[in-house]
């Protein structure tokens, strides 16, 4: 068997197969010639596990589902098939053969030949064995940089595509409310103009590869109560319209995704599961969105289950079909025999059935899988000798030396220096105690989605497939001729103290401390953080606190390390510590990355997505609140950050000055003009990000009292200075009025550039003039920002 052997067709190619027609006379002319029971079969998905020997796909045995049996679904046709690469640890030549024969066997059990949709999760790189781990989401979100996400996006796609993938569940646009939720790590950050600008710059790599983009959790998964993983949210209608989604309609209209997939909650009572107004009025009427909305995993299950709106599985599965889903995942349990049924006695009318069956099979035919030359093996293995399949072992590497690059710029651009009292960068020490529970952890890089986090610990048999240096390897490396003595100290979250003397003790015999503290990624509770593990309090886990507060109390300099998914209280720290950076789960280059800028061979450029609270119980609470927000005397909880939203130091300084408004007023439906000069003042290359606020005095409704609307990256050599330039349309004003629809008011506005949310550096006060306008889903969504170098060589970013 070679993998240049093609399927074969018959002269009479039937009209769906038919490249030269358009895609709806296709899917028209398919839907027409199905069964019920076909219909059916292709809005649904079975949870598989390729074979690590080559062979066909198992079927996953899920203790929240019954078994499947593939033998006796596949002759009326598959929807999809669910994470055949992240389910079970299988070399991806032998995984890929594996999909493929599936595949062929899908294709030849049908009347029609259709290939199943194959989708992975891609989180934080393409969640199979061996494939490289990239930094999570929040790590994107602190580079501020969408063009290098959106590379990474791209290679992440082309390596699901070689082997068989087409869509990825990625990214995840759900914008932070408190900083407790265990998914934290899985967010851009708690801003929807980053969540939404470095989102959409995901989703446009990943579709550049040929990969369908899935947009989750729409919407209002993160603003669950209390932080609780699967919780009810309380959002009233204008924080679901200002902030939460925002960054889904600006994927849906600039990234070009073609999948949405629902969130597991509800709000006001309604699940968005089955919500028509939002999965149909506001996602496909107002948006104009033309892709598939997939259900989270048993998402519509959970409709009689978890919120109790339906009094069995028929019923949940036409509240969601009806309210525009269109496919049941990770597999078969509603849309199965009981949606048949339904269809069957007129409870679900098939014209559902045909509007979900219409989309899916519109995506198939874009893909090219209705196509009479479409092969099942996948571009990794074409034209390779499949006839011994242990020979294929090692064939495909997923994670090259230029994916390990482009993971190592993503780490480097997301390490955030928080405070430096002029120890760091570290000038050669002689003597350095390295202390903390991930100072010699290798996953400790690792968020709850990467393949070793996710799938691996339940296979500790199995070699964890990448090369992960702990920070003792790779500071051993940066410095060779340093002594570096290795202390844990305490667990991640073990609350074991016998290690802390022991701790201190080499803390008192060194020159400097790098603490390296954080969270260990997991599962329902597996982990410190991750999907299911919600904290109380952000207290660091365990012990930590009690470890680093001996520490400081040492009389040695402490720079704090943090490997974490979440932004953590740090008490003493904050003042403390000579230096703190923080890294948000890093990946597999994320040591190497954290080892370059202690050394200073690399300058930190990261920026807080997130706010660093001052206090470990004043959750929830984020930069964008309003007044009644903000500390008082009439409460005694104080909910400043210790570190805002945005803030990030590096090895140089920076001036601000000169910042002129050509435009000081403007019509309701104008733009304002204004540019500044940034300088590098200091002796090292350094870039400055600058960031854009826009605060609104007075407002018919309370507004946050401030909120980003642009930002840019400056690089800049020693002394150098770039003029910036932006063009702020009046667009970016706009927020939902009292009527529920989103305005544009006259009045005053103040532009505020910063280097962070706590940092304004200079501000504008400009007005709005004219009526009050209103504006829709075509509105701008961006500041124009350009620059132009006032004096010497610009070097590279």
């Amino acid at each position: 068997m070679t993998a240049d052997v093609a399927v074969e067709t018959t002269p009479e190619i039937p009209l769906w197969n038919d490249p030269n027609h358009p895609v709806a006379t296709r899917v028209d002319a398919l839907v027409a010639a199905m069964t019920l029971e076909e219909k059916i079969a292709q809005l649904y998905g079975v949870w598989v596990g390729a074979s690590d020997q080559g062979g066909e796909v198992a079927p996953h045995q899920h203790d929240m589902e019954e078994a499947v049996d593939l033998d006796a679904l596949v002759p009326a046709g598959l929807g999809q098939l669910t994470r055949p690469f992240g389910t079970v640890p299988v070399d991806p030549a032998l995984g890929a053969l594996s999909l493929m024969r599936t595949q062929a066997r899908i294709t030849s059990a049908g009347r029609f030949g259709i290939p199943a949709v194959a989708h992975e999760e891609c989180l934080a790189g393409f969640a199979a064995w061996g494939a490289t781990a990239y930094p999570v989401p929040l790590s994107w979100g602190a580079t501020f940089d969408p063009d290098a996400v959106r590379r990474m996006a791209a290679a992440i796609g082309r390596d699901m595509r070689s082997v068989g993938i087409h869509q990825g569940l990625a990214p995840v646009l759900d914008v932070v409310r408190d900083a407790r939720w265990g998914r934290v790590e899985e967010t851009i950050g708690e801003d929807p103009y980053l969540v939404g600008t470095i989102g959409t710059a995901y989703v446009q790599g990943l579709e550049s590869a040929g990969i369908v983009a899935t947009l989750k959790h729409f919407v209002g998964y993160s603003a669950s109560r209390a932080g609780r993983n699967l919780a009810p949210s309380s959002v009233g209608t204008r924080e679901r319209a200002d902030v939460l989604l925002p960054p889904f309609e600006m994927a849906v209209r600039e990234g070009g995704s073609r999948s949405v997939m629902s969130a597991y909650t509800d709000i006001d009572g309604v699940p968005a599961a089955a919500d028509e107004a939002l999965l149909t009025g506001l996602l496909r009427d107002t948006w104009g969105f033309e892709g598939t909305v997939v259900a989270d995993y048993f998402g519509i299950a959970f409709l009689k289950t978890l919120h109790g709106i339906t009094a069995d599985w028929a019923d949940a599965a036409g509240a969601a079909l009806k309210a525009g889903l269109d496919v049941e995942l990770p597999t078969v349990k509603t849309f199965g025999t009981p949606l048949v049924d339904a269809v069957t006695d007129g409870r679900v009318p098939e014209a559902l059935i045909d509007r979900a069956l219409r989309r899916v099979l519109g995506q198939k035919a874009e893909l090219g899988l209705l196509d009479p030359d479409w092969s099942p093996v996948p571009p990794a293995l074409d034209g390779v000798d499949l006839s011994h399949p242990e020979a294929l072992r090692g064939r495909i590497d997923l994670d090259r030396p230029e994916n390990r690059e482009l993971a190592r710029e993503i780490a480097e651009k997301a390490v955030v220096l928080l405070t430096n009292d002029g120890t760091l960068p570290l000038a050669r020490p002689r003597r350095i105690a390295l202390i903390g529970p991930n100072a010699a952890e290798a996953t400790a890089v690792l968020g709850c989605y990467s393949f070793p986090r996710h799938v691996g610990v339940q296979h500790p048999e199995v070699p964890v497939g990448l090369d992960l240096p702990t920070l003792y390897d790779t500071l051993t490396a940066e410095f060779p001729d340093a002594d570096i003595t290795l202390a844990r100290g305490t667990g991640v979250d073990d609350g074991e103290v016998s290690g802390i003397g022991e701790a201190v003790d080499a803390a008192r015999a060194a020159d400097v401390v790098v603490a390296v503290l954080g969270d260990r990624a997991g599962l329902f509770g597996r982990g410190t953080s991750g999907e299911g593990c919600d904290a109380e309090s952000l207290t660091l886990p365990g012990a930590q606190q009690r470890l680093l507060d001996a520490l400081l109390d040492s009389g040695t300099p402490v720079v704090t390390v943090l490997l974490a998914g979440r932004p953590y209280a740090l008490g003493r720290a904050i003042a403390e510590s000579a230096a703190i950076v923080q890294s948000f789960f890093p990946g597999e280059e994320g040591t190497a990355a954290l080892a370059g800028v202690l050394s200073g061979r690399t300058s930190p450029t990261g920026r807080l997505p997130v706010s660093v609270p001052g206090s470990a119980g004043a959750q929830p609470t984020t930069y964008l609140g309003a007044r009644l927000a903000q500390a008082s005397e009439v409460s005694n909880i104080d909910p400043t950050p210790a570190f805002g939203f945005g803030h990030g130091l590096t090895y140089t300084t920076f001036a601000w000055s000169d910042l002129v408004a050509h435009t000081k007023e403007a019509p309701t439906d104008g733009a304002f003009s204004l540019e500044l000069t940034v300088r590098n003042t200091g002796e090292r290359h350094g870039t400055e990000v600058v960031q854009l606020y826009l605060h609104d005095p007075v407002a018919s409704v309370v507004q946050p009292v401030q909120r980003l609307i642009g930002y840019t990256r400056v690089p800049l050599a020693p002394g150098e200075a770039r003029r910036v330039r932006v063009e702020v349309p009046a667009d970016l004003a706009s927020f939902t009025g009292r009527d529920g629809r989103r305005i544009v008011e006259p009045g005053d506005l103040e532009l505020r550039f910063a280097a962070s949310s706590t940092e304004p550096r200079l501000t504008a006060t400009v007005a709005l003039t004219g009526p009050e306008r209103r504006v829709d889903h075509t509105r701008r969504l961006h500041a124009v920002f350009a620059q132009e170098t006032v004096e010497g060589a610009v070097e590279g970013a």
